[in-house]
């Protein structure tokens, strides 16, 4: 039976980081999933707005070509997402283990019996780092 992973993520500024999961995650299932969260969703849960709109930011990752499908994340709640794919195994950057929202995220989704796998988190680069460095430029 085919495994289908989700991705779920902002993918602000695509860089490294975002490339390195995706990339990682095609490689552990037979079709990859990317969820593209909405810009209301980041700015509940971050307190800001992204800097690329969702729509740009959905046809990037669409445009990949390790990612089969990109699709509209509408909630932070991945068992949202889950009642709308059926996915088996969701990919997040290791950052997350371990933590509350970690564990949080591994219990729900293991009550319908999907895994979470997790991949090194790219220290050196990601989305909140270059909007520091874009606002500390623009000073």
């Amino acid at each position: 039976m085919p495994v289908v992973g989700y991705v779920p993520g902002a993918y602000d500024m695509f860089h490294i980081g975002h490339l390195n999961i995706l990339r990682r995650a095609r490689q552990e299932c037979d079709h990859l999933i990317a969820g593209v969260v909405t810009d209301e969703v980041l700015m509940r849960v971050k307190g800001r707005p992204p800097i690329i709109p969702h729509h740009e930011r959905l046809e990037i990752v669409a445009g990949m070509r390790c990612v089969d499908e990109a699709v509209t994340d509408i909630s932070s709640d991945k068992v949202v997402m889950w009642q709308r794919l059926g996915f088996d195994v969701l990919f997040k950057g290791d950052d997350w283990k371990g933590t509350p929202k970690g564990d949080r995220l591994e219990a729900d989704l293991g009550a319908v019996g999907v895994r979470v796998v997790y991949f090194p988190y790219t220290v050196h680069t990601s989305s909140t780092a270059l909007r520091q460095l874009i606002t500390e430029s623009r000073r």
